[in-house]
């Protein structure tokens, strides 16, 4: 069993001993630290919370705790259902909630859920709140209302609707030539609440003829949802077989989106946001940002329309937190994720359809031909598990010291970034278990296999010192 507290909220298995996995007790515990620490910094008499879930089969159970738990402590509950992470951040800021919590595990397999922590502007929570919320949580620093005071719980489903039409307000998302395209369009929903929004979605974008797979809400995934390509085998044949224009592929919350190609090819996750990206900057100018793992193809795009590209440390608040400082129009990760701050500031794979199906429309490509528009580069992810007691900052300290001398750009802020001329190689520690990951990128996938290689061999010289 498997309980983790991170920048990404509190996540782990279902059931297990208390704090040995999601317990009933962990997810009470975790919830009414969370709503203490609203009350704490909220200026409002009386505080609400925004609370919605994805699909998964211990989805309803989860609700009723954490909800049962705010009330518990005063706070007034808007339970929106089932909704998208993005749909539950948008929520917060319509209602002018003073935080939301989404129950998703993301991309983790069915036996998982977590507790995913939103403040007043439906952002999640930087580094420093999470550990003061983890810190009520450890003291168990609990104070429960009097019958009087407790909360209350209003149902409220019209979410996804108001998600969509804000989606149809934005200037570069055009229904009209969308229309015209007259786009046959695959659909993978992984039994998840992308199931519900995004056939709804389409249709309001005036894709009517879509072939859907895996849209039933049922939680019982019907592959493995993190959306990478050898999950995706089911909706390539099916784009094949039927001359499908393009297919979307999303998880389970929503918030990461794959695009397949006419021909049944990936058109691959660190490009979605290089194709949204190229589309919104040939419209308005401005910066963009993603994280040190993602594609160098985005700065590439920048260059292209002579804006600032920056990179920041992985994670979605640190990328939204450059982005405000960049003032950038356009950001994300390279794992799917699209941030547009003109709807919000969250990875939002909705507004990702809306903008890339418009690009594709104007483009008049074929979706294969638009993908090979974009410069060609090849991503090699990998890991190193090691011995617990090996310092893991002591060997990356160490391969930062041996590609210094090497006269290489390096980059500190998350881990070790080492760019090269043609390539680049990135090395982040877990925050939770002894691994090493090592993302390296090339102009093929054998170069950038092999650079990751000759950092592994180094690691292991360094480690058998």
């Amino acid at each position: 069993m498997t309980l983790i507290k991170s920048i990404s909220g509190i996540r782990g298995t279902i059931g297990g001993e208390i704090g040995k996995g999601l317990t009933p007790f962990d997810i009470m515990k975790f919830s009414a630290a969370f709503g203490i620490w609203i009350k704490q910094h909220s200026e409002n008499t009386k505080v609400k919370i925004v609370v919605g879930s994805d699909a998964r089969i211990s989805g309803e159970m989860v609700n009723k705790i954490v909800t049962g738990t705010l009330i518990s402590i005063g706070i007034d509950v808007v339970n929106i259902g089932m909704a998208t992470t993005p749909t539950t951040e948008l929520a917060v800021t319509k209602t002018n909630a003073d935080g939301g919590i989404i129950l998703t595990a993301s991309h983790n397999p069915k036996n998982w859920n977590a507790l995913k922590l939103l403040n007043n502007k439906g952002e999640f929570l930087t580094d420093i709140d999470g550990k003061h919320v983890f810190n009520i949580a450890d003291n168990s620093d609990f104070n429960f209302a009097q019958v009087d005071d407790l909360g209350k719980i209003e149902n409220n489903s019209s979410f996804d609707d108001y998600h969509i039409n804000e989606i149809l307000k934005l200037p570069l998302v055009d229904v009209d030539i969308i229309k015209k395209a007259n786009f046959k369009v695959a659909f993978d929903g992984i039994n998840s609440v992308g199931g519900i929004i995004i056939p709804k979605l389409l249709q309001a974008l005036g894709v009517n003829d879509v072939i859907k797979i895996n849209c039933e809400p049922t939680g019982d995934f019907a592959h493995t949802p993190e959306p990478i390509p050898e999950n995706l085998t089911q909706i390539s044949k099916v784009i094949r077989e039927n001359k499908v224009d393009l297919g979307f592929v999303v998880d389970p919350d929503v918030d990461r989106l794959a695009i397949i190609n006419n021909d049944g090819t990936m058109f691959g996750e660190e490009y979605t946001l290089v194709a949204v990206a190229d589309y919104i900057i040939s419209n308005t100018k401005g910066n963009t940002v993603s994280n040190m793992s993602s594609s160098r193809a985005l700065r590439d795009i920048a260059n292209k329309y002579g804006v600032k590209y920056s990179t920041s440390a992985v994670g979605e608040v640190n990328v939204v937190d450059v982005m405000k400082k960049t003032n950038a129009i356009i950001g994300g990760e390279g794992n799917g994720g699209v941030i547009y701050p003109e709807l919000h500031y969250g990875r939002d794979a909705l507004v990702g359809i809306a903008l890339f199906l418009t690009h594709l429309a104007k483009s008049k490509k074929k979706c294969s031909e638009l993908r090979s528009s974009y410069p060609a580069y090849y991503i090699s992810k990998n890991k190193i598990q090691l011995n617990k007691n090996i310092n893991v900052d002591e060997i990356l300290n160490k391969i930062e010291s041996i590609y210094s001398k090497k006269k290489a750009d390096i980059n500190t802020i998350d881990g070790v970034k080492i760019d090269f001329e043609k390539e680049w190689i990135h090395l982040r520690k877990s925050n939770t278990e002894p691994i090493i990951r090592i993302y390296s990128e090339s102009c093929t996938q054998e170069k950038a296999d092999l650079l990751a290689q000759d950092i592994i061999d180094e690691i292991n010289k360094i480690i058998s010192i």
